[in-house]
């Protein structure tokens, strides 16, 4: 009998990005990390997921840390493993488009503080949204990694996905990521997705998704026996619910087939023990809602991520309006197919989930909309797969014609206007990143950061004033 091949399958670590955003609301501080990074860097990982995503806005807004600052202590602790981050395309880490300039420099200075690899995703899957970060990343040799959001509906079929990979290769990009952000993706569903990218290109096949529905674990195991090369885990205490499959049970999973990862069950129990207690201080502190850690199976039922369920019944819970959930969840599918029917993933999600809301409270469809949906109907997102329904475009943005140009070309270079509004404050030519992402947020950063200078700034016995570090 003939030997069957090894084929070991990649694991990459979410719990210092992904995990704990999609649990605690990104509030694991880079003290909580530090401790820790010497023994994850022992394990073999493909790559460690640290920074990006959310974690860039809550790092400045709700820990009052650099950003930046912490992806260097990440980058110096780990020397074995490989850093990845989460870049929304043309809009970075923020909630806009921002100039090709600015995405540029975002790119370079990421790769020179420390990351290897940068996912690039957009949240309609338009890759003229994605061009100039790979651009980037591959001029500074860069991984560039190109996400293709996962969604159902009419328009995403199999010969869509392969068409998109062919497209995702022919760009340049290193690898591929099936970026299953809602856990839409079932087990049988995987194998045939995966065989199919995989007879189609050559570079890697990476698969993301969440375990909101259930079916995390089984999805993955069909995916890697079909050929997937890279999955997506978080360790044990941060794993299930609303995060990824917990990367223990799918090492061992695979232990002792073509498909044994080779991870230590010992060093990662030693891992999982440091983080348990930071999950249940979570817990007592109600950082973390026990509702995220279980199955939702509405996700299924309804296609909407499980952050976007949360956020929809806090948005109804305000308006004394909780009874209407069940309206908007069966409003959202009707908003998405008006709007092209596009993937729900930050800001479409966003976007589609408020609209619907406001068409059930106000008791008529697009009576009001909101500027994001009529920023979205007018292209300056990009394009949809589908076309948006002409009546609602009508309706939300009167005669005004939609953009079908790629909508970074209509914004001019930005750079050297936020560097001169920025002067005063700059302390580190990152300061200019971070403030043409979050200008608010940034500047109340930037002037936490000086009183926490002042506040150290003591005066000697001799009189002289010295400065001691924070």
């Amino acid at each position: 009998m003939a030997e069957v091949a090894k084929k070991p399958v990649k694991i990459t670590e979410t719990i210092l990005r992904d995990a704990h955003q999609s649990l605690i609301a990104t509030r694991m501080t880079t003290d909580h990390m530090l401790p820790i990074i010497e023994k994850m860097d022992k394990i073999g990982y493909h790559s460690v997921e640290c920074w990006g995503g959310a974690t860039f806005d809550a790092s400045l807004r709700f820990l009052k840390e650099d950003p930046w600052e912490r992806l260097r202590k990440l980058r110096s602790g780990f020397k074995n493993t490989k850093l990845q981050m989460l870049f929304r395309g043309q809009n970075i880490l923020g909630y806009r488009h921002y100039a090709d300039d600015v995405v540029a420099y975002f790119v370079q200075k990421s790769l020179a503080n420390g990351i290897d690899i940068i996912r690039i995703f957009d949240a309609l899957n338009d890759l003229r949204n994605l061009e100039s970060t790979v651009n980037a990343a591959n001029k500074e040799n860069g991984h560039s990694q190109i996400a293709i959001s996962y969604t159902l509906g009419d328009a995403y079929t199999l010969d869509y996905y392969t068409t998109m990979a062919k497209r995702i290769e022919d760009m340049g990009a290193s690898s591929i990521c099936i970026k299953d952000m809602a856990g839409l993706l079932v087990p049988y569903a995987a194998t045939e997705l995966v065989t199919a990218l995989k007879s189609a290109v050559k570079i890697p096949i990476d698969l993301h998704t969440h375990y909101t529905s259930g079916v995390g674990g089984m999805t993955y195991l069909k995916a890697v026996e079909a050929g997937c090369d890279i999955i997506d885990t978080a360790m044990s205490p941060f794993a299930m619910g609303t995060s990824q499959p917990a990367t223990e049970v799918m090492v061992e999973t695979f232990k002792g087939t073509q498909f044994d990862s080779g991870l230590d069950q010992n060093l990662l129990a030693e891992v999982a023990d440091y983080f348990r207690p930071l999950r249940d201080q979570a817990l007592d502190e109600g950082v973390l809602n026990p509702k995220v850690m279980g199955v939702n199976i509405k996700t299924l039922l309804y296609q909407v991520p499980g952050g976007m369920l949360s956020n929809l019944l806090s948005q109804l819970k305000e308006q004394n309006a909780e009874d209407k959930y069940y309206d908007v969840l069966e409003e959202i599918p009707r908003v998405r197919k008006d709007f092209g029917e596009p993937p729900l993933v930050t800001p479409s999600s966003q976007i589609v989930g408020t609209q619907a809301v406001l068409n059930v409270l106000s008791g008529e469809r697009y009576k009001m909309v909101t500027k994001e949906s009529k920023a979205m109907l007018s292209g300056q997102y990009g394009q949809t797969v589908k076309p948006f329904n002409p009546e609602v475009v009508k309706k939300a943005i009167g005669d005004t014609k939609p953009i079908t140009v790629r909508p970074a070309d209509l914004i001019e270079p930005e750079l050297k206007k936020i560097e001169a509004e920025i002067s005063e404050w700059k302390e580190q030519d990152e300061d200019v990143l971070t403030y043409a992402l979050f200008p608010q947020v940034a500047l109340d950063f930037f002037k936490y950061r000086q009183a926490q200078k002042t506040k150290v700034d003591v005066t000697a016995a001799d009189g002289q004033n010295q400065a001691y570090p924070v």
